[in-house]
């Protein structure tokens, strides 16, 4: 979405990629940050959050966002296994200027499994340039 504030339309959806659980990963996120899971339960809710960041972030590189304000509203529905690979979207659910320079995009994103089920969902709050 290499577009200015203005430009984005409130319905707009953008993908963000996708990553999968890769099974190397799981096993070292699992031993680093979740003693006690293991991984045929899936990927660890703080994964799929950590995926997610990832797609976030590589997408965001070249938007005109110049801040992240906040993230909330998390929702972890499923634990995905290792080899699932998850899509990212982002839709832009409204937007409100903030003075001539700025103004605040507030968006839902999710992360999907291959059956397209939702996995992850959070609203992020953040300031494009104009």
């Amino acid at each position: 979405m290499p577009a200015s504030f203005d430009d984005i339309q409130i319905g707009q959806v953008e993908n963000l990629g996708a990553c999968a659980v890769e099974p190397e990963a799981l096993a070292a996120f699992i031993k680093a940050f979740t003693p006690g899971w293991t991984a045929d339960r899936g990927a660890p809710d703080a994964m799929v959050y950590a995926i997610w960041a990832k797609l976030d972030a590589v997408s965001a590189t070249d938007w005109p966002q110049t801040k992240r304000l906040g993230t909330d509203a998390l929702r972890w529905m499923r634990n995905p296994p290792a080899g699932e690979l998850l899509r990212g979207r982002m839709t832009i659910m409204a937007k409100d200027p903030v003075g001539d320079g700025k103004g605040i995009i507030i968006a839902q994103h999710d992360l999907l499994d291959e059956a397209g089920r939702l996995v992850f969902s959070c609203l992020t709050r953040s300031l494009f340039a104009r």
